[in-house]
């Protein structure tokens, strides 16, 4: 077990002698490490060493930033497999898939800014006037568990290339990798105070970085309802804020689609971590007299993916986070059911063979009514919708009908009417025919799905504030 009962402040880890924080393997829920359940001097602290940080670095010069980024990425490769066996060990997504993702993608997005960067304009000239993009300060990043690392480092890369210091609060359920960044950036010549890690729960450390005066910006990760939170909080000072929440995103098929592609597609999505990605395609829409078919295939579909030990290779649907998370999903199916949806395949009950962890079987669900709470509601777990409609308007009016507008997706063997019809839903990403997820392309979300956008300039715009210079 792991005892990482400290936290990162002004360059030195620190011990931390109170109570801890459990953290559980989700394929056995046995207890792996111990992470500190700080309390807001902690927090504090941290503030403090990152706003006394803040007037050096948010001057020092781009070469310096890209030595640290450099650093950092070098860092985030060597230690690759390290990062893909803990997260996998954290949240359940099979080894395979972590290895490119989990760990794979941090030292991406990394890389990504080291080559924007140097093009970035960081001052122009307007009329009479000199426009400059200025650093905000310093910045509270508080993230949630299903990408850990990924998600930590679509804050700290970017705010740290911008000039800002950082304070975060990483998710308790999946810690240990924000535990290895800092032991990276501590071996990097990042100066002190740049970044603190603190460990704790919401309600104190969380709660305390979003209010304190001395932070200038927080950026989130995590559900609508803290969202919310945070951005109440947020206005009482006018603190700058940028969230990315919860989804329920629609799976377009259009009649004209080859039907088996788009249904498969559709299902990868959506069992992908399990079903713990905000971005998930949950709710496939299908044409009404296709709808038995679809539901067949996406029955054959989920029938490979057997829920199984997420550190074996072969592995394609591992266990969810932890025990909250699965009675959760088991609550949703159960609610499912209720209401009338047609079980097609999956179910309530534990998977046979996994007796200990937080398993959930993948499940789908025929027949789903638009207003249904299952359709409605982010599950975050391996459940799809299948949703027949009558014609294309209804089928766009049914996509657009949930408060959410993370994601969604478009199939037709036109590719020019997919484009069209996916410019009418109202959500920042969609997938037109099976489209790559591009880590250089704007991410966030409209409506409850949040504020602001991560990855390229876009994610790097995120902690600049702009200045004008009259001549």
């Amino acid at each position: 077990m792991n005892d990482l009962s400290k936290n990162y402040i002004n360059g030195q880890w620190e011990n931390w002698n109170g109570e801890t924080i459990d953290v559980h393997e989700a394929a056995t829920g046995d207890v792996i490490a111990k992470v500190p359940a700080s309390g807001r001097e902690e927090m504090e602290k941290a503030i403090a060493a990152a706003s006394t940080a803040f007037e050096s670095w948010s001057e020092s010069t781009l070469e310096k930033r890209l030595h640290v980024l450099e650093q950092l990425h070098a860092g985030l490769k060597e230690r690759a497999g390290e990062i893909a066996e803990t997260v996998c060990r954290e949240v359940g997504m099979p080894i395979k898939l972590a290895t490119g993702i989990q760990a794979g993608l941090p030292a991406t997005i990394t890389k990504s800014y080291l080559k924007m960067l140097p093009e970035f304009t960081f001052a122009e000239q307007v009329g009479n006037s000199e426009v400059q993009y200025t650093p905000v300060g310093v910045v509270g990043c508080i993230t949630p568990w299903n990408y850990p690392l990924h998600q930590v480092i679509l804050k700290v890369v970017p705010a740290i290339a911008a000039g800002c210091t950082v304070v975060l609060k990483p998710s308790e359920i999946a810690p240990q990798s924000a535990y290895i960044l800092a032991d990276i950036l501590d071996q990097t010549d990042l100066p002190e105070g740049v970044f603190n890690l603190v460990c704790g729960e919401g309600h104190t450390v969380g709660d305390t970085l979003i209010k304190h005066p001395d932070v200038n910006m927080v950026s989130f990760t995590g559900s609508t309802r803290t969202g919310s939170l945070i951005a109440h909080a947020a206005a009482d000072d006018f603190k700058r804020f940028a969230l990315e929440m919860g989804g329920k995103s629609a799976s377009v098929i259009l009649s004209d689609a080859d039907l088996a592609k788009a249904v498969k597609g559709t299902v990868n999505n959506c069992l992908l971590n399990s079903g713990q990605t905000c971005t998930a395609l949950t709710r496939m829409l299908v044409p009404a007299q296709k709808h038995d078919e679809a539901c067949e295939l996406a029955a054959n579909a989920v029938a490979k993916m057997t829920p199984g030990n997420p550190l074996e290779e072969t592995t394609r649907l591992g266990p969810l986070a932890s025990a909250q998370q699965r009675d959760k999903v088991i609550d949703f199916i159960n609610i499912g059911i209720k209401e009338g949806a047609t079980l097609i395949a999956g179910g309530p009950e534990a998977p046979e063979g996994c007796d200990k962890g937080y398993f959930v079987k993948a499940t789908v669900f025929g027949n789903v009514k638009p207003d249904s709470r299952i359709a409605q509601e982010e599950i975050f777990g391996p459940v799809l919708c299948v949703i027949p409609y009558q014609d294309e308007a209804e089928a766009i009016e049914i996509a657009n009908g949930t408060a959410y507008g993370l994601s969604g997706a478009v199939w037709s063997a036109d590719d020019a009417h997919a484009k069209k019809v996916a410019g009418k839903l109202r959500t920042g990403q969609v997938f037109v025919n099976g489209g790559d997820f591009n880590p250089l392309a704007p991410f966030g979300g409209f409506g409850h799905s949040g504020i602001g956008r991560e990855f390229g300039k876009w994610g790097l715009e995120e902690f600049l504030e702009v200045r004008s210079l009259q001549l």
